[in-house]
């Protein structure tokens, strides 16, 4: 079985669309998974059937294509900006948000947005989604535990406030933890909702070729209400943006006009 036929397979019994993902990185990545596997490179016949029995193997082929690095507020003067300017022109004209946080690994993205709206509208219930590819992924987000190194970028001012220390971990209180919710979702196959106020989905693009990345940014608009906001990652931009429809108000941030 050759890369091209796996991908095709892999769409058939995984519903995942391989040939969305930047060709040489994705087999670099899944032969060295192979590797760990005890598997020889390049080897997908033996590859696939492993993926099929389920179990670890199929969990840490989820892992290698999402590549679930997450930390709070990941990115500080993005998060600034948004909390200083973003978000209150946002509230400006809504009373509730609606946020859709899309790819969110671990749940520390859409979590950040929930203590910054709990700190700036402390009265107020937002509706937050969020949602991954990986389910084993999203139990983690639900859970919400982080280590030291997931929330280095959180104040002490709210570490105190927002989170219980054990031993080395740190567990997000319940009234933040119920201000999300969770659900599995494939950016690349799945339908979109729509009305959104803010959109975060950062560091995932990358990861795609320019032709799902032109076919994922249209989506993100549609879903968008006017004069909702677009947050990407600092190593992603959208050339056309003017073309479909957005302004860019800052570095990762495009506005649905």
């Amino acid at each position: 079985m050759d890369f091209a036929l796996f991908k095709k397979k892999a769409l058939t019994s995984f519903h995942l669309d391989l040939n969305a993902y930047k060709e040489n990185q994705l087999k670099r990545r899944l032969e060295s998974l192979m590797v760990k596997q005890k598997l020889n490179q390049g080897d997908y016949a033996s590859f696939y059937k492993l993926l099929t029995a389920g179990g670890k193997a199929y969990v840490d082929f989820l892992d290698t294509l999402t590549i679930n690095v997450s930390e709070f507020f990941r990115d500080k003067s993005m998060f600034l900006f948004l909390e200083e300017q973003v978000l209150p022109a946002l509230l400006a004209k809504k009373r509730n948000l609606k946020i859709w946080s899309a790819a969110c690994s671990s749940g520390a993205e859409p979590y950040s947005l929930a203590l910054i709206l709990d700190e700036i509208t402390p009265q107020r219930r937002h509706q937050i989604e969020a949602s991954d590819i990986d389910r084993n992924i999203l139990k983690m987000a639900a859970a919400a535990c982080y280590n030291q190194e997931q929330v280095r970028n959180v104040s002490a001012g709210r570490k105190k406030k927002y989170f219980r220390p054990v031993g080395r971990q740190f567990i997000l209180n319940e009234n933040i933890k119920k201000r999300v919710t969770f659900r599995k979702h494939d950016l690349l196959l799945d339908p979109f909702g729509e009305d959104y106020d803010l959109i975060t989905c950062r560091n995932v693009t990358i990861y795609f070729t320019r032709q799902a990345q032109e076919k994922l940014y249209p989506k993100f608009f549609k879903a968008l209400s006017t004069g909702g906001v677009l947050f990407v990652g600092a190593s992603e931009m959208i050339f056309n943006y003017r073309e479909q429809g957005f302004e860019k108000i800052a570095s990762c941030f495009y506005r649905k006009k």
